[in-house]
């Protein structure tokens, strides 16, 4: 990546009062840019495979090579995009519209090919690069030594992947999750409360984003902390040895005020005075909720995925998305594919239906059939200004919009997402995935990790490296290799060992339509 740029947290939901408030974050951060990663080595260039049509048909392309000629120009995918969209969409019906009673688990899983075993290693070279001695965190970005509550969770995803998959030692996974644990229970908090947003990754001094030096507390994120819970919760039961220093670090945090009348809550710190405001939007709000849930905190109204809950069409497919918009919340409610994939390899749909992933897969690969664009969209660091994007199915009213944090449009700038594709891939192992995770092979690989996508426009990578991608791409691998949602795999209390998982018989997305 051309910048230092961190992330704004997960948090969907910026404060009402304020709106764009982390723009004057993202300047920061893009003062400081650095040209490191544009200056990388070339890559290899990626290919595809066959498409699932939104009528159950499959496209087989020609070639497995990205064939920029048979793309039409941006004019006319973004016509094509403006004139997918009905309002109100076709809604699932209510017999779907419940969470998994048995966890889902993927057709296809079991042990990796050479290929995907390669693929993984690629993606543990990024943290061993990045890994803080220090500290035992790991840099949300390659090379720039700050990090996010959100990326140290990625890392710990990583490091007991890479150990699952048995790409690191017993004993280097062993030093290197006490140290990273260590350091969660010990760090210094936001008002002595909760981990503040972003910190050095070296000194642990908390920061702002983009800088490294100046201490600054800027608040918490609740859906940061909600995937952390999450993952503590897969280490502690797994390792029943660090079962202990899993426990000190959440008993380190003071949750008090981390939720509040059912719903999770956020801080931001602007002009010197605290912001205290309702944090998440359909999708990352279920996920990290449920990781609460799994410490016992009241979330029963961040679990609720109905009752915001509207429908739009989208080449046929109507997909869900929160009725709290920019307009009448202050906050954007980006649809976006990370949350699905987090919660289907994860806890097996425990946090939001499969049919809502269903549908958000199934309109990406009509998306495709009608513009011949491979789409696996989500957000993610960028090459470029503005650093940070949301690649939306739906945003604000706008359809296939891709926006900054402010709602300034970059769709110029949407990409293929390599963790998007690899994740959806191993969830769903259709001709369609399969498609995503051969292009990823061809056109996203560098000796230091996988890039984060492939712009659509520009027809060439975005060379960001970071450590969510390349985490979310290695526990992708490990769901696949240990054949069940990694929490119901470590043992998480939460899920009732009367539950036994069971294959669920392939339904591809576009059979769900009504």
């Amino acid at each position: 990546m051309s910048s230092d740029f961190q992330p704004p947290p997960k948090s969907l939901s910026i404060l009402a009062s304020v709106g764009g408030v982390v723009t004057a974050v993202m300047a920061i951060a893009i003062l400081n840019a650095s040209s490191k990663q544009l200056s990388q080595t070339s890559i290899e260039k990626p290919e595809i495979s066959s498409s699932q049509t939104a009528s159950g048909q499959l496209l087989q392309p020609n070639k497995p090579q990205l064939q920029v000629s048979a793309v039409p120009e941006a004019e006319v995918v973004a016509s094509l995009d403006a004139k997918s969209v009905v309002l109100p969409g076709k809604p699932i019906p209510k017999n779907q519209l419940t969470v998994a009673i048995i966890p889902y688990i993927a057709p296809g899983v079991g042990k990796l090919t050479p290929e995907e075993m390669t693929t993984a290693r690629i993606a543990w070279s990024y943290f061993q690069r990045n890994w803080n001695d220090e500290t035992g965190l790991v840099n949300s970005v390659d090379a720039f030594a700050s990090v996010s509550m959100w990326d140290q969770t990625a890392a710990i995803a990583a490091l007991v992947s890479a150990k699952e998959l048995n790409i690191v030692p017993v004993a280097e996974f062993e030093a290197k999750m006490t140290k990273m644990l260590g350091t969660l229970a010990s760090m210094p908090l936001y008002k002595g409360e909760l981990p503040n947003k972003v910190y050095n990754a070296k000194t642990l001094v908390p920061v702002n984003y983009g800088q490294l030096e100046k201490r600054e507390e800027i608040g918490w994120s609740a859906i940061d902390l909600g995937r952390m819970a999450i993952w503590l919760k897969i280490v502690g039961a797994k390792y029943p040895q660090m079962r202990s220093q899993t426990a000190a670090v959440w008993k380190h945090w003071q949750v008090k005020r981390l939720t509040k009348n059912g719903q999770m809550y956020g801080t931001a710190v602007i002009e010197g005075k605290e912001q205290y405001n309702q944090e998440g939007r359909l999708g990352y709000e279920n996920y990290a909720a449920y990781g609460l849930k799994l410490w016992s905190l009241d979330v029963k109204q961040a679990l609720d995925y109905q009752s915001h809950a509207a429908f739009v069409d989208l080449y046929g497919e109507g997909i869900p998305y929160d009725k709290r918009d920019y307009k009448n919340s202050g906050a954007n409610n980006y649809v976006l594919s990370e949350p699905y994939i987090l919660d289907g390899i994860e806890t097996g749909f425990q946090a939001l239906p499969k049919a809502y992933a269903d549908r958000i897969l199934a309109a990406q690969a009509a998306r495709y059939q009608a513009t011949k664009q491979l789409t696996a969209v989500t957000e993610d660091n960028l090459d470029r200004p503005p650093y940070f994007v949301y690649s939306s199915l739906f945003v604000n009213g706008e359809p296939w919009a891709t926006i900054a944090d402010t709602r300034e449009q970059h769709n110029d700038l949407r990409f293929l997402s390599a963790k998007a594709a690899i994740g959806w891939h191993v969830l769903y192992n259709t001709a369609y995935t399969r498609q995503l995770f051969d292009f990823v092979q061809s056109n996203l690989k560098s000796k230091d990790g996988w890039y984060n996508g492939f712009y659509e426009s520009l027809h060439q990578p975005n060379k960001t490296l970071t450590a969510n991608n390349n985490g979310v791409i290695l526990e992708s691998l490990m769901y696949k290799q240990v054949g069940q949602p990694l929490t119901l795999w470590a043992g998480v209390k939460s899920q009732k060992s009367t539950q036994r998982a069971i294959r669920t018989p392939q339904v591809t997305p576009q059979i769900l339509k009504h």
